[in-house]
């Protein structure tokens, strides 16, 4: 019979069914960690069984509150089931828990901007200086009635990202989309 100390060599050798039923009777201890949790959520992923995830993510969090990991699960979960409210709070923990995370601040700053959340998204965004990171601050700050020309003009530089910046102007256009573009940087 597989142990715990086991589940390294299954999840190598991809034997799911096997971490399954160790992770399953880890889970009935007391003293079931969270990281046991967690990874039973991942095992029944992987085998198609993606209905019991949140379950298991939920017990995960509820026994280690700031777990940004099974945080961050639960995001995608909710994101799958269209529940962006729920999405953006457990993308949130996942941040709050581990404030390194770069792609939890970074689902942060999507979902508040979908959800018409500027400053939150603005926050998010605060230490990022990637073209994404521009081209949403360029949405907020459109959205939120600021002035744009100088970052319009900097995205629109750009022959790589030209027609990212273009879908991004003209979804916060209101009306008037700037037709003289800037010469391109060589």
């Amino acid at each position: 019979m597989a142990k715990l100390e086991d589940l390294p060599r299954l999840i190598q050798s991809q034997d799911w069914a096997t971490a399954e039923r160790v992770l399953r009777k880890a889970a009935q201890g007391k003293s079931a960690s969270a990281e046991v949790f967690y990874n039973l959520a991942k095992v029944l992923e992987q085998i198609g069984k993606p209905e019991q995830r949140a379950a298991w993510l939920k017990r995960a969090v509820a026994r280690r509150p700031d777990y940004a990991l099974a945080w961050f699960e639960l995001g995608r979960i909710a994101l799958e089931d269209g529940e962006s409210d729920a999405a953006l709070k457990a993308y949130q923990k996942a941040w709050e828990g581990d404030p390194s995370d770069s792609d939890a601040r970074r689902m942060v700053a999507r979902l508040s901007l979908r959800l018409g959340r500027w400053e939150a998204a603005e926050r998010a965004l605060q230490d990022d200086e990637d073209t994404e990171a521009m081209m949403l601050r360029y949405r907020i700050a459109a959205e939120m009635g600021d002035a744009t020309p100088a970052l319009r003009d900097e995205l629109l530089q750009d022959a790589a990202t030209r027609p990212d910046a273009l879908r991004t102007l003209t979804r916060v256009a209101k009306g008037s989309v700037s037709l003289r573009l800037p010469q391109l940087r060589t």
